[in-house]
């Protein structure tokens, strides 16, 4: 049902008749903030666009779902950010419809997308597309989406802290997948099987150490994942998250 791109935060989902490229916490014009904190760095715009592409060229499918976060400004996109989206949504729509599933990072999303006849804005508590419930994970989701057998979320931007033999460390971003727990969901009357957690696709955007203790951002997380498991881009399991 769900098939990561290996070396890839991205995947392949199966919809029905419909195979969905979903993307998540893309967070375009990151880096406009991170130069108001002082940090300078180049715009990698283009490079995230055409990875996209990239990906698109490779994998054929039918809709690409950026799973929450698309943009990076919680308000009103500035002007680079703004550039940096209409850009995106132009090639892509080019090739196959989008769906954006919105954050809470997209308030003033559908500013932006307003003349794009391939862009479908939904709110924030998700859609299911078959047998798949995706929300950004910033909120609850809708019933509908927690009682799909599949629920595809985000907003943790997950990581793992490794240490090498000789003290070195690194941080590398993982999915996180297991048994969606109906406890951590009990406000619904009737909930799905399997939970997956995407890693961010921008690779500047920190997250949710899962390993070291990080407490959670989204409201049913950890609760409502048993027996969560973490896994590296290029598909190495590390096993219960936890302890990865």
């Amino acid at each position: 049902m769900l098939e990561p791109i290996l070396g890839n935060p991205a995947v392949i989902a199966a919809c029905g008749s419909e195979r969905v490229l979903v993307v998540a916490d893309y967070h375009a014009g990151l880096e406009v903030g991170l130069r108001r904190d002082g940090v300078e760095i180049d715009s990698r715009a283009e490079r995230r666009r055409e990875s996209v592409l990239g990906l698109l060229d490779r994998h054929p499918v039918d809709r690409v779902l950026f799973l929450g976060d698309l943009g990076d400004s919680i308000g009103e996109p500035g002007r680079e950010e703004r550039a940096e989206l209409r850009a995106l949504l132009k090639a892509v729509t080019d090739e196959v419809p989008v769906t954006v599933t919105k954050g809470n990072h997209d308030g003033a999303i559908e500013t932006v997308v307003g003349g794009f006849g391939g862009v479908d804005v939904t709110d924030g508590d998700g859609v299911r597309i078959g047998s798949v419930g995706f929300c950004h994970g910033h909120t609850w989701p809708a019933e509908s989406v927690a009682a799909a057998p599949l629920v595809c979320t985000a907003h943790e931007h997950p990581l793992v802290r490794l240490t090498d033999s000789v003290g070195g460390r690194r941080t590398e971003r993982v999915w996180l997948r297991g048994r969606l727990d109906p406890e951590g969901f009990s406000r619904y009357p009737e909930v799905g099987d399997e939970l997956v957690v995407c890693p961010a696709f921008n690779d500047l955007s920190g997250g949710t150490a899962v390993n070291e203790g990080d407490g959670f951002l989204s409201p049913f997380l950890p609760d409502g994942l048993t027996a969560g498991e973490a896994y590296l881009l290029d598909g190495t399991r590390l096993g219960p998250y936890r302890r990865a």
